[in-house]
């Protein structure tokens, strides 16, 4: 495996570990969400929908890591998966809708999203880098 692999590797295996770290435990937290801020839980049916997709998007960055370039086609998909929650963090962040206990764990996911762009790039086949750094 060459260098570009290994960081490309590297990079699903530490978001998709961190990933199932953090959503796994909100199985058993639904009473949880919300306190000390407004609003209930009143339809668990989105929330179980929420935390079991995103469980299942950090086991195919681990299944990515095991082959990045079998899978390298995924990888411009797993970047709209971390936009897809990021983006619309910050915009409700700026109209003050949410807080920055909310905020924070959006920019992780951009930060994600930036890394996987890279591990994009890093691992594509040697001509269509040299095009790309012309």
């Amino acid at each position: 495996m060459n260098t570009e692999s290994k960081f490309a590797s590297r990079v699903f295996l530490i978001a998709g570990t961190l990933g199932t770290l953090a959503l796994a435990p909100q199985y058993f937290l639904a009473g949880k969400v919300g306190f000390g801020m407004p609003g209930v839980i009143e339809r668990p049916e989105y929330f179980y929908g929420f935390v079991g997709v995103a469980l299942v998007w950090q086991f195919a960055f681990l299944v990515i890591s095991r082959d990045v370039m079998r899978f390298r086609p995924l990888m411009p998909i797993c970047v709209l998966e971390k936009v897809a929650f990021g983006v619309p963090a910050v915009l409700l962040y700026v109209q003050g809708r949410i807080g920055l206990d909310m905020l924070l764990p959006g920019l992780f996911d951009l930060t994600l999203g930036v890394f996987f762009l890279l591990a994009y790039r890093a691992t594509a086949p040697e001509g269509a880098r040299a095009v790309a750094a012309a």
